[in-house]
């Protein structure tokens, strides 16, 4: 009798990565690529006068997340990303939740990641090329305060 893999756990397999959507301002926004999802820790190198190590100590400092780029195709009438980095004023930018999900095959959360206070640092426009066929895409760049990981 032949294994349909019915009977696997779930563990057995990574998730794949194709399938993915964000939540922005109350709206599901579907996006190419989102790169940029990962957090340091910042290392403090230390070392007091009577050590007896001819080395520094290192010791977990300040957290620094990545800036979140987001890459999706131009819709005709559709101007959110310019819209919201056009609210910009003075040192005073609207902030909010971003959050995005991998999906698993029935669409349903499996990973979520969750930017707290984000606001856009770039918007870029698609490059135009009289001899391509690519579809128009833009791009947004996302600074945020921490990054949240849960799983559904």
């Amino acid at each position: 009798m032949a294994d349909d893999g019915s009977a696997q756990s779930t563990t057995v397999w990574p998730l794949p990565k194709f399938s993915f959507e964000v939540k922005w301002d109350g709206a599901v926004m579907h996006f190419q690529e989102v790169s940029g999802l990962d957090v340091e820790s910042q290392p403090i190198e230390y070392r007091h006068g009577d050590s007896p190590q001819f080395s520094v100590l290192k010791m977990p400092g300040l957290r620094k997340y990545s800036d979140v780029t987001m890459k999706k195709g131009i819709f005709k009438s559709d101007n959110k990303f310019w819209d919201w980095f056009n609210q910009i004023k003075m040192n005073t930018a609207k902030r909010g939740p971003v959050t995005i999900s991998l999906l698993d095959e029935g669409g349903k959360p499996t990973m979520v990641w969750t930017l707290a206070n984000a606001w856009p640092t770039k918007v870029t426009g698609t490059d135009l090329k009289s001899t391509g066929n690519e579809v128009a895409v833009e791009t947004i760049v996302i600074a945020h305060e921490g990054l949240i990981i849960a799983n559904a």
